[in-house]
């Protein structure tokens, strides 16, 4: 999901009202950025509290997080929390040091393995059976993310009078591009597309067969709305909303994949808003995400903030709020932005890294921001922006400020740690 996807960011063609509300109701933060570019890594960050040059996780792949590294449901429970997931994991397959009854959830129904994720309907899912990952059956054709609201609102009826943690982690929207017809109808007229000309992407690739890419797009946004705001009514009916912290957000920017062409993304919905590039890019298109924060007992209603934040964040600011130590290497909390208090500590800089399509770093201080693309294992060039007055990136001021280009690759010579996994390393 796109910084420009949804109405509270300026999204002009596709509907999302119960997002919208959330923003209404809460914070929205106009400088929050995921952990990573791609999935897993920005799960990673999530969970752990760490950005991408230190985390173990690094890049996509079936990669399970270790013994050692500790989750964010995993301190929380020492507080008494019960602990729900539904949707895809993608950080530990069955059997694995990463498989979600090793990482503090007592509760999961949903995606192992990064490919099943990829489609939308299935006829299996993983569920949690007494106390370990087993693969159930469900009715053929099913639309999972369907079934993931479900499981989410069972969670909240069976555990409201305790503690909880519950990570709502949808596969919307993502290619393949199959979408409930109630929701492509609101973007059709007499079955047409509302964005035609439309090509259609056809069958026997590895995402399934869409008519109509640009109409099923805004429907799977359209649908994940529907099922947020059907959460957010079981919390209001649980008499849970009031004092409950929802949080919004989407792991990485806007996708061009099974039938969505980037000119789709960057053109006819303007996906990333005004920003440049898109999900596997380092600009900022592939990792500014929307990030609202809704919590109607402590956070002003239909209030902004431009704290510079990103994923590995959240994990020390909702253990603060338990009053907990947390493991964070790089996170800060942003309690203080939530209670609208003064001391908001500010992070030095952020940081990420990632290998795909050759490596590439960034790193943001201030309103600046450099990227370091490399050529195999050596620099080849880095890019400068100036984000106050260029959020599009669109002028490289690397030329013209040769000092600040050289104490911005120092920070990422300070941030990045050598990856112990060979697959995220250098080459």
């Amino acid at each position: 999901l796109g910084y420009g996807d949804v109405g509270a960011y300026g999204q002009k063609y596709i509907k999302t009202p119960h997002i919208d509300k959330l923003a209404k109701k809460g914070m929205k933060f106009t400088n929050f950025y995921a952990g990573s570019t791609v999935c897993a890594p920005s799960r990673a960050a999530l969970m752990t509290g760490q950005h991408t040059g230190r985390t173990y996780i690094r890049g996509n792949g079936e990669v399970p997080l270790r013994p050692h590294d500790t989750t964010l449901p995993q301190l929380l429970k020492q507080r008494g929390y019960v602990n729900g997931m539904v949707g895809k994991w993608g950080l530990g397959l069955q059997g694995t040091s990463g498989a979600p009854e090793h990482k503090g959830w007592d509760f999961f129904t949903g995606h192992l393995h990064h490919v099943e994720g990829h489609y939308q309907q299935g006829d299996s899912i993983w569920k949690l059976v007494n106390g370990s990952s087993q693969k159930v059956a469900v009715p053929k054709e099913t639309y999972l993310n369907e079934l993931f609201t479900k499981e989410a609102i069972q969670f909240i009826q069976q555990n409201k009078t305790k503690p909880f943690f519950l990570y709502v982690s949808f596969t919307l929207p993502h290619a393949e591009l199959v979408v409930p017809e109630k929701y492509m109808k609101l973007y059709q007229q007499n079955g047409n597309s509302h964005f035609e000309p439309e090509t259609a992407h056809p069958s026997g690739r590895h995402y399934g067969p869409q008519q109509q890419p640009k109409a099923a797009y805004a429907a799977m946004v359209t649908s994940m709305d529907d099922y947020i705001g059907m959460i957010m009514d079981e919390l209001k009916k649980s008499g849970l909303e009031n004092n409950t912290i929802v949080i919004f957000a989407s792991d990485n920017g806007t996708h061009a994949e099974g039938g969505r062409t980037k000119k789709d993304a960057t053109e006819t919905f303007q996906s990333s808003g005004p920003l440049k590039g898109i999900k596997r890019d380092l600009y900022e298109g592939g990792i500014r995400v929307p990030f609202i924060v809704q919590w109607p007992a402590q956070v002003k209603p239909n209030s902004t903030s431009h704290f510079a934040g990103a994923f590995w964040d959240v994990l020390p600011t909702l253990t603060d709020v338990n009053g907990l130590l947390h493991n964070s290497q790089g996170g800060i909390s942003f309690l203080p932005t939530l209670l609208a208090k003064p001391q908001q500590p500010q992070h030095e800089y952020l940081y990420w890294e990632f290998s795909e399509g050759g490596f590439k770093q960034a790193v943001r201080q201030g309103y600046w921001k450099a990227i370091r693309f490399y050529n195999g294992t050596q620099p080849e060039r880095t890019e400068l922006y100036d984000l106050k007055n260029d959020i599009g990136e669109q002028v490289n001021l690397a030329a013209q400020n040769p000092e600040k280009v050289k104490a911005m690759e120092a920070l990422m010579d300070k941030a990045h740690t050598p990856s112990e996994n060979r697959l995220f390393q250098i080459k």
